[in-house]
Order: structure tokens, then C-alpha cells, then sequence
């Protein structure tokens, strides 16, 4: 017995040792890039959650219970490793290859749980992505938008208003009504929707990822995404020593120089990667001129392998004249670069109508890994807006004394967007979050040039008494617009009053996945709160409209097949989503609008998904119906307006030619079609890409629009039936294909086509939707990269956008009656006013990574 016994520890004692030495299995090794060691790389045990990351030496300890198996070495930017080990192996030095094609798991370093990127989505979604060597590439003097113009149901109207002046629909519905998100940060206006890309000109170089998922997507934010969400990704801090200089020209003489620097990993856990960068230009229509700086900061902090913190901060302040539409004889006469807003004043020739803008952006990332099934993601963030829009303004209809004045639109915003994320079981994972946002818009007039006077007299504001005047100018320097602001009353002209949003929402998903076959359901919660504040047409103590809450929600799911190759989805959803402040407080008055009402919405969704080794294709179909919804549009007052609108003919009142702006609310839409995307890379160095979208989108019945001046006065309303007119501002067909070849080593070559047809301008003020020319474009490019050696590298860059020089308008904002003496351009009446696209243009680039 005492034998049995004896042996029955020695076997006890045998089974722990040999467990203590299974867990006590120690692989180490070295990472580096064939010169210089590489911190922050990821080595995994694959097929389980054991990991480490290799150290400021690249040098890393790994242990591990098991006796053999595989490494997974993985760092951003390179190839991803895969080595066999055994006992207590010494892996020796592993050298990784750099990489331009990185999985977007690796591309999102910190806020992965707030920032969501599809990329082999359990369900799938309609989604394109586009990444930072396709960005840099064909961006060039172009806003970021330009990235996406190869993309089904995205149609990107030239930015020939001046830079950072383009516009992006998709699925036929504009900005305001498309998410997008920086690091997981909405940057869609608070008070109206709107994104103005001269305030993000420095995306293009921090970008490393933009996706767009098209209608529902995958975001799990009580957001706008009605036509689709598009994800801009920042590059991360960079944990490996080095940087750049990038030089670039266009045409119009623009020029861009950009300095990129980062520290790498430092035995503190610390690195910093920071980026500045100076632009300047003509412009392409005339008088447009603009300059700017873009600059960038991003600290890392690996506190241990449970916490990673990342400090960002961004921006892009600049100043630029702005172009318009004008009628099409005029272009058609003066050529396509003439611009209506030149005049001469004081007998100098010049464009009075500028922007400038200054944005600082900053969030901070914290990813917490809580144990091995559960983590928490948090992005806190805030932003501070100084700047506006200059133009050539009387005062007021008592002192006519015209000046230059600018429309400031200053703003502070808060917000905090936080993740948790539980895996339940091996087929169930669960997501639940909030985000909270606190946003005060300041809005008022000021003088920037008194055209030579030394002071001007206005009266408006109900608590200055009498005739009030003011001698001060303001600065148009969008550095300076931090200090140099009117602080009293006097020297606010036109209006002066406060917008202050409220916004807090919930979110949950639960995925189920199990062979093959996955399921999801979502939804949120959110409570909007609106205040107004108005010093100018108010007394003290009244300035203050009545508080105005809504309760906002939306709900989606779907389901999924995959077998082998082939993929099915359907996803369904339904939102009911708070109105703007804009549209909630009418006449820039604190009268309540009547017809601010949640917009209802209900998008229907199935795919089909095909991948194999050489192609890759996706095919959409899409309904969306859109409810109670408001649609706005600016416009120039007509031989008609002026009658309606100024029958006794005051010449205080609307004149011919005069700016209007016309809201409608009430308005229904219903949008469907289908979408078509592929890639064919039939051997290593060829690539085909190609894209197609047919769709029907028509507003249904009766809306109510009121119709303001400048001066944002209402000058009456309309009742209008809108059932069966065309939804504008987009093609409702457009398809294109693209290519790119490298046929030397370093040396490529590529180029893309895309057709528009069916395109509409925007909704007149009392007619349909006008029918413009359908019309194809090609852009090409050249790139050469010369590797000098393992470190530095000399990259060049050239592309020709609109190749054959097509003349050709984007848009159009009226549909004139066809008289005796009417005039035709491709079946356009040319009294028409109308947005023409950019003619031939082309920019270059050199750079070299150190």
C-alpha cells in the first residue's frame, strides 16, 4: 500500500513538474528591418491569445504552455511573419518586410473598439476602402474626397468654388446627411450636418485609411447615416525612427511642402511622430488664391501590455476666395475658369467673397484589454473653431454704406464615444457604449474692410439705441482669429447670437456566428437638447428661446451566409432622427419651426459577395425611404422672384441677381438601386478595378419651402407638389473602371475612366430638377520608386486629371424657361446657372523617406 501510494505521488509530482515546465516554455528573438531594430512589433502563439511585443532593441521574451508551434510576427506596414518553434527555442533574428498593403487590423493601432473599420466582416456591409499609397497618389491638389470618386453611388462635384470647396453624395443624399468620423470621432456639424473639407485639407496627408461604408454600415453610433458612413483613419504614432520630406506643384501655381518626423519607440514606452506642412496656390477659376498649414501630432504610451494610450492633435488653418456658380453663356464666353464674384472696388478688380478657418482637432485613445474576452475602448475629443465667410455686404436698410463683412461661425465641442466589448462564447460577442457631445456655436457679423471709410454707422441691434458706429476691422488671418474678435455689441453687425447643443445616446450589438452563418442585431438611444440665444433681435432677459428636446432611435440587423466562395447578406433598419438646430429655429429668430419634426427613415439591404484568389466582386442592392426630412439649396433671384418677393420695387428689397436661400421641409424621398464593384489581379503586378451604380431616386409628394435672402430674412413660402421629380446634385448612373500596371521594378503606371448619366442639378425654387449632359472623364499617373538604400527612399509622383480636357458642368442650381431667344449647349438653355468642372489639370510629387 505504502509502495502504491509512493508511486501515486511520484506520478503527481511528475505531472506538476512537467506542467511547471510547459508553462515555464521561454522562446526569445530579435525583430529588426534588416538594419534597424523594430520596436512595438506584435509576436503572437497563433491559434491562441498569447503574445508579446518586442522592445526598444527588437529585442522580445515570449512564454508559452505549449511545446511546438507557430509565431506570428506582426508590425504595421510590413508582411506578417510566420515561424515554427520548438522547446525552448531561440528564434535568432527575424527580419520583416516592408509592405504597402497592410491588413486594416494592423492600420488601427489604438481605438480599435471606437473605430470601426470593416474588413472581413462576420456580416458584411457594402463597403470600399481606400489606403494611404492609393491616397497619396491620387489626391494630389485634389480634396480627400477625390479618393473615393471610383466608388459606386459616390458622385464628388469639382471644387471649382475654390479649395476645399467639393461636395460628396452618396446613394444620391448629400454631406449632412452622411457619417463621417475621424478615429471614431463624429466631425459632421453639429448644428446643421455639414462638412467643409477646406477645414480637413490636412486629412490627405494624415490619412492611412478611408473607407466608406455605404447606407446602413457598421457603425454603432446614433448617427446620420442615411446615404453611408466614411471612416477617415490617422495615421497612429509611428514606432520606428525616421520621416520624410515631401515637395508637390500643380497647375495654377500650387505647391505643397510637407516635413514628417518620428522618435520610435523610446525605453520610456513613449514615441511621438509629429508632421507640418505649408500649401499655396492660384487657384483654378480666377482670383481663387489660398494658402494654408496642415500640422499633426500624435504621443503613444504603451503602459504595459492591459493599456495603450494615445494624445492626438490636428489641424489645417487656411483662407481662400471662393468661386460660384454663374449663368453657363458666361463660361461659355469667358471660358470655364471666369467667376462671377469679381468686382471692382474702390477701382480695384477683386473677389471680396473668402473663407478662412482655423480647426484645431484633438482626441485622445485609451484601449484597455480587461482580460481575454472582454476589452474597452474610449476616445474623449473636443474641437475649437475660429473663422468664417467674407462678403460684400450694405449694412443694414437704414445706412447703406457698403463694406466687407464676414459671417463668423465659431464653435467649441466636447464629446466622448467609449466601447465595451465582451466575447460570451465562441459564437457570441456582445458590444454596449455611449456618446455624449456638448457643442456652443457663436455666430455673428463683423467688418473686415470699411473700403476706405473711416467708420460706418448701422442700426439692427434692438439694444443699441440710435444710430450706432464702429470703426473696427477684423482680421481674415485664420492664425489671428483667436485674439482678434469684436467683444462689444457695437461692432457686431447683423446678427449676434449663440447655438448650444446638448446630445447623449446609447448603443448596443450582439453578433452571433457559427458555420457559415451569422447574425447581428443592433440599436441606440439618443436625447437631443437645442437652446438658441439672441443678443441682436432680443431684450436682456429674453434672449433665450423656449428649451426644445427630442428623443431620437434607430434599430438594424441582419443575417449572412457564407459557403466557400460565396457570400448572401440582408440587412434591414429603421431610424428616427432628431432635426438640426438649423432647421428647428426659423428666420434666425428664436421662433420654433413647426415642421421640425424627427426624420423617419428605413433602408433595406441584400449582397452578394464573390472572392477567390484573382477576383474579388460585390453587388448591392439598396432601398431607402426617407420621411419628414428638410433639403436646402442657394440659388440667384429671378426676373420672377423680384415680382413675387419685391413687387413695389424697394430698392432696399430683393433684387435681380440677388443670393437666395430656399429650406424645404416635409419633403419624402425614396432611393434604390444597385451597386457593382470588383477587382481582377489576375498576376502580381496587374491590377483591375471596376464599379457601377444604377439608380432611382425621386422625391414623393407635397413639401413646404420657404424661400430667404442673404441676409437670412424670409421673403415668403411656397407650397409645391414633389412627387416624381428627380433627386439632384448627383448622377444616378455612373460607372468606371481602373487599372494599374508595373512593368520595372519601382515603376507603375495606371488610370481610371468613369461615365456620369442621369445627372440632375439641384431643386429649383419652383420646377423640377434640370437634366444635365452626361459626361465621362480619364485621369493617369506615373509613379517611380527608387530605393537608395534600406532606410531611405526616393518616391515621384505625377498625375493628369481630365486628361482629354472635357468640358463638362457638375451641377446646376436653376431650370430657366425656354424663350424666343434661348440659347442651347448640349441641350442646356444657357441662362441656366450652373457649377462647370475643372478643365485639364496635373501636379507632381517628390519624396523621400529617411
Amino acid at each position: 500500500m505504502q509502495k502504491k501510494s509512493t508511486f501515486l505521488y511520484a506520478t503527481l509530482a511528475c505531472m506538476l513538474t512537467g506542467n511547471i515546465a510547459l508553462a515555464q516554455q521561454v522562446i526569445t528573438g530579435k525583430i529588426t528591418d534588416g538594419k534597424h531594430p523594430i520596436a512595438g512589433a506584435t509576436i503572437l502563439v497563433s491559434g491562441s491569445k498569447i503574445g508579446t511585443s518586442s522592445d526598444a532593441n527588437g529585442n522580445f521574451t515570449l512564454k508559452t504552455e505549449q511545446n511546438t508551434g507557430q509565431l506570428e510576427i506582426k508590425y504595421i506596414g510590413h508582411t506578417t511573419q510566420s515561424l515554427n518553434f520548438s522547446n525552448n527555442a531561440t528564434i535568432g533574428t527575424i527580419i520583416l518586410i516592408p509592405t504597402a498593403d497592410q491588413s486594416l487590423d494592423e492600420i488601427v493601432i489604438v481605438g480599435k473598439g471606437v473605430i470601426d473599420i470593416a474588413e472581413g466582416r462576420q456580416t458584411p456591409i457594402a463597403v470600399s476602402t481606400i489606403r494611404q499609397q492609393e491616397i497619396e497618389e491620387k489626391v494630389g491638389a485634389q480634396d480627400i474626397t477625390a479618393v473615393l470618386a471610383n466608388t459606386p453611388s459616390v458622385y464628388i462635384t469639382s471644387q471649382a468654388r475654390g479649395f476645399g470647396e467639393s461636395s460628396m453624395t452618396t446613394r444620391g443624399f448629400d454631406q449632412s446627411n452622411t457619417a463621417f468620423l475621424l478615429n471614431g470621432q463624429p466631425i459632421n456639424g453639429m448644428d446643421n450636418g455639414r462638412v467643409y473639407w477646406s477645414n480637413w485639407n490636412g486629412l490627405s496627408d494624415i490619412a492611412s485609411v478611408v473607407q466608406i461604408q455605404r447606407g446602413l454600415g457598421s457603425s454603432k453610433l446614433a448617427i446620420s447615416s442615411v446615404g453611408g458612413t466614411t471612416n477617415f483613419v490617422t495615421k497612429s504614432t509611428d514606432m520606428r525612427e525616421g520621416g520624410f520630406f515631401k515637395r508637390s506643384v500643380a497647375n495654377d501655381m500650387y505647391r505643397k511642402s510637407t516635413l514628417a518626423y518620428n522618435t520610435g519607440l523610446l525605453k520610456s514606452g513613449f514615441a511621438v511622430s509629429v508632421m507640418f506642412t505649408d500649401w499655396r496656390g492660384d487657384g483654378y477659376m480666377d482670383k481663387t488664391e489660398g494658402a494654408g498649414q496642415n500640422y499633426f501630432l500624435s504621443v503613444g504610451y504603451k503602459v504595459n501590455e492591459k493599456h495603450n494610450l494615445n494624445l492626438m492633435v490636428t489641424g489645417a488653418p487656411q483662407w481662400h476666395n471662393t468661386g460660384y456658380t454663374s449663368k453657363l453663356s458666361n463660361f461659355l464666353k469667358e471660358g470655364r475658369k471666369y467667376n462671377d464674384n469679381i468686382q471692382t472696388l474702390n477701382g480695384i478688380e477683386m473677389n471680396p467673397r473668402k473663407n478662412f478657418y482655423h480647426k484645431p482637432v484633438s482626441n485622445f485613445n485609451w484601449d484597455w484589454k480587461i482580460s481575454d474576452k472582454s476589452s474597452l475602448a474610449t476616445v474623449v475629443y473636443a474641437s475649437m473653431a475660429r473663422g468664417g465667410g467674407q462678403s460684400y455686404q450694405k449694412v443694414d436698410k437704414t445706412y447703406l454704406d457698403p463694406l466687407l463683412v464676414a459671417d463668423v461661425n465659431n464653435h467649441q465641442w466636447y464629446g466622448i464615444v467609449s466601447n465595451y466589448n465582451r466575447q460570451l462564447n465562441e459564437n457570441l460577442n456582445f458590444n454596449f457604449g455611449f456618446d455624449l457631445r456638448d457643442y456652443k456655436g457663436e455666430h455673428y457679423r463683423q467688418a473686415t474692410d470699411l473700403l476706405g471709410k473711416s467708420s460706418i454707422k448701422h442700426q439692427g441691434n434692438v439694444n443699441l439705441p440710435g444710430a450706432t458706429e464702429t470703426s473696427h476691422i477684423y482680421t481674415t488671418n485664420p492664425w489671428k482669429t483667436w485674439g482678434d474678435r469684436p467683444k462689444n455689441a457695437e461692432d457686431r453687425l447683423g446678427w449676434d447670437y449663440n447655438q448650444i447643443v446638448r446630445y447623449g445616446g446609447v448603443f448596443g450589438q450582439i453578433e452571433y456566428a457559427k458555420n457559415g452563418f451569422t447574425a447581428f442585431f443592433q440599436g441606440s438611444a439618443s436625447q437631443q437638447h437645442n437652446v438658441r440665444k439672441d443678443y441682436y433681435t432680443y431684450k436682456p432677459g429674453e434672449e433665450k428661446s423656449d428649451d426644445v428636446n427630442n428623443f431620437g432611435y434607430n434599430v438594424k440587423g441582419g443575417v449572412s451566409y457564407t459557403l466557400n466562395q460565396h457570400t448572401l447578406f440582408g440587412n434591414a433598419g429603421i431610424y428616427s432622427r432628431q432635426p438640426y438646430q438649423n432647421n428647428i429655429f426659423m428666420n434666425y429668430r428664436n421662433d420654433i419651426n413647426e415642421y421640425a419634426e424627427n426624420e423617419e427613415i428605413i433602408g433595406l439591404e441584400l449582397g452578394y459577395k464573390f472572392t477567390s484568389k484573382y477576383f474579388e466582386a460585390n453587388l448591392n442592392a439598396y432601398r431607402t425611404t426617407w420621411d419628414n426630412r428638410v433639403t436646402g439649396s442657394t440659388g440667384t433671384a429671378s426676373d420672377k422672384d423680384v415680382k413675387e418677393f419685391n413687387p413695389n420695387n424697394d430698392p432696399n428689397g430683393l433684387q435681380k441677381g440677388d443670393y437666395t436661400y430656399l429650406s424645404n421641409y416635409g419633403v419624402k424621398q425614396i432611393h434604390q438601386g444597385l451597386e457593382l464593384d470588383f477587382v481582377l489581379h489576375p498576376f502580381k503586378d496587374f491590377q483591375l478595378k471596376g464599379f457601377g451604380s444604377l439608380g432611382d431616386w425621386k422625391y414623393d409628394g407635397n413639401a413646404v419651402t420657404i424661400v430667404r435672402n442673404e441676409s437670412r430674412e424670409e421673403l415668403g413660402r411656397r407650397n409645391r407638389d414633389l412627387s416624381n421629380v428627380h433627386v439632384g446634385d448627383a448622377a444616378q448612373t455612373s460607372y468606371g473602371a481602373g487599372v494599374k500596371y508595373s512593368f520595372l521594378k519601382g515603376l507603375s503606371v495606371d488610370a481610371d475612366y468613369r461615365r456620369f448619366e442621369r445627372l440632375y442639378g439641384a431643386l429649383p425654387k419652383d420646377k423640377p430638377t434640370l437634366k444635365l449632359p452626361d459626361y465621362d472623364l480619364v485621369d493617369a499617373g506615373i509613379s517611380y520608386k527608387l530605393q537608395i538604400s534600406h532606410k531611405n527612399t526616393l518616391s515621384l509622383r505625377a498625375n493628369i486629371n481630365n486628361l482629354f480636357n472635357k468640358l463638362y458642368i457638375t451641377d446646376a442650381t436653376s431650370n430657366a424657361d425656354a424663350t424666343a431667344t434661348s440659347e442651347y449647349w448640349n441641350g442646356i438653355e444657357t441662362s441656366n446657372y450652373v457649377l462647370m468642372g475643372w478643365g485639364r489639370t496635373w501636379n507632381g510629387s517628390i519624396k523621400m523617406t529617411f
